[in-house]
């Protein structure tokens, strides 16, 4: 398996939409207007042999009638004519076919997925799907999806085995300003499938973890799998929500994708071997993939947790033990420096509280002593919304404490949660614009940065 071969679908230069549609509302219709919008800078070729052009391109009845050569073939015609669009992108020398078109192994029609691989083989054609809603790749500002046009650029990959839930995920992802690199929407893998994609993102310079909703496996491939995403986890961070945990809900994986969803304990073993970090749901996946994309590796075990709240931090404190994060107990020349900027009634203890008197200024002074103590290697500041602390402000003084240690090379995750109404809100937005992930709850900042170490520690970064 050579991940050069799918450089035609992330990096086309060229792409033929077979089933470009004059009217909006239709697939084919909404896929050109993405391409176009999104602003690909390679030439789009709407094929319909009813439509002299669509949205301002010219259209072409057949792909064998397009000029120049195509790199990428986007299908999205009825399934008992995609053999015949198939065989036509053969002859004309296209590298590579998305197949939107549903209707094949996933309702019991497996002889006809079988012939639209063997004949785009036959032609050294690579098949991305059928029944998906397409790709995004956003460095080279490709949006072939029937998805939303607006995708946020950025270091997470997404790979997704359900199309309804990949699309809805990537306007919750523009809502939560979530930044991503690749949307692949995988469908019934009758070819390309989720290891080829990760072997390829693995590679990648703009992804710097990868995602996956992943419901299942071919039958016969788990070993292959479990090679493949042990060296795909050694370059990059593999997050993964399987889902058909549950009886029930295996059944209804292996109806919808027509995947094999496979004993669920079996699955969970095989995914610790090979570093795969295991998310149980969408929400925790999307802050841990926040966390890998926008921090460095944690370069030890010690966190301290900095708060203005007790119970934030009694929180906090419960969500370390649960996740893996270990509160160091801090030294008494470090409490001493901790004192400095707080009451006589805080805490130099971990979590360090420095009680709802603090100011922008207390949490500056505790976050720096933090950055600059060797023996501390991660931090997580809590913040509940007082009157004397701006919730702007304290994120603009959490930025500059780590910009200054930046500039004297000291490089340590810190991860934020607020607590707090509409102004806290756009102050955890503006942290997660300048590279620090904040969370709405404490747990969740404390998860993610667990799912930092749990990596740390597979890549011998942090010794157990």
């Amino acid at each position: 398996m050579n991940p050069r071969e799918l450089e035609p679908l992330f990096k086309p230069r060229s792409i033929a939409v077979i089933g470009a549609s004059t009217k909006p509302g239709k697939i084919g219709h909404a896929i050109v207007k993405n391409l176009i919008e999104y602003g690909f800078k390679g030439k789009i070729y709407p094929v319909n042999p009813k439509a002299k052009e669509i949205l301002g391109l010219k259209a072409y009845p057949s792909v064998k009638d397009i000029p120049d050569e195509v790199d990428m073939a986007v299908i999205s015609i009825p399934a008992e004519k995609v053999l015949n669009a198939v065989k036509e992108c053969g002859e004309k020398g296209v590298k590579v076919l998305v197949v939107i078109t549903a209707g094949f192994s996933e309702v019991g029609n497996e002889e006809l997925e079988e012939k639209l691989v063997k004949t785009a083989h036959e032609y050294g054609m690579r098949v991305l799907g059928p029944n998906i809603f397409g790709i995004a790749y956003t460095p080279h500002k490709m949006n072939a999806t029937f998805g939303p046009k607006d995708i946020l650029p950025g270091g997470i990959a997404f790979i997704t085995q359900s199309g309804a839930l990949g699309i809805a995920l990537m306007g919750w992802t523009i809502l939560e300003e979530i930044g991503l690199s690749a949307v692949v929407s995988m469908g019934n893998m009758a070819d390309i499938d989720v290891m080829e994609v990760s072997e390829y993102l693995a590679e990648d310079p703009n992804t710097k973890v990868i995602t996956i909703y992943l419901e299942g496996l071919k039958p016969g491939t788990g070993r292959k799998f479990l090679e493949v995403m042990r060296k795909v986890s050694e370059k990059k961070p593999v997050i993964v929500v399987k889902s058909g945990r549950s009886e029930r809900g295996a059944a209804a994986a292996a109806s919808h994708t027509g995947s094999l969803a496979g004993a669920d304990k079996v699955y969970d073993a095989a995914m610790k071997q090979t570093g795969i970090l295991r998310a149980l749901n969408i929400e925790e996946m999307f802050d841990w993939a926040r966390a890998f994309a926008l921090l460095p590796l944690p370069r030890g075990e010690n966190a301290v947790i900095i708060t203005n709240g007790g119970g934030a931090g009694v929180m906090a404190t419960d969500a370390a033990a649960d996740y893996g994060v270990n509160l160091m107990d801090p030294p008494e020349d470090l409490k001493e420096k901790f004192r400095k900027h707080m009451p006589w009634f805080g805490s130099p203890k971990n979590p360090v509280d420095l009680t709802g008197m603090a100011t922008p200024k207390e949490y500056y002074g505790a976050i720096k002593e933090a950055l600059y103590d060797e023996r501390v290697h991660s931090i997580i500041v809590l913040y509940c919304r007082t009157a004397v602390c701006d919730p702007m402000e304290l994120a603009n003084v959490i930025i500059k404490a780590r910009d200054e240690a930046r500039r004297d090379g000291i490089e340590k995750p810190i991860v934020v949660s607020m607590i707090g109404g509409e102004d806290v809100y756009e102050a955890m937005k503006h942290l997660n614009r300048n590279g620090i992930p904040s969370y709405p709850i404490p747990e969740r900042a404390v998860s993610a940065l667990g799912a930092l170490l749990r990596y740390a520690r597979y890549k011998g970064v942090v010794k157990q």
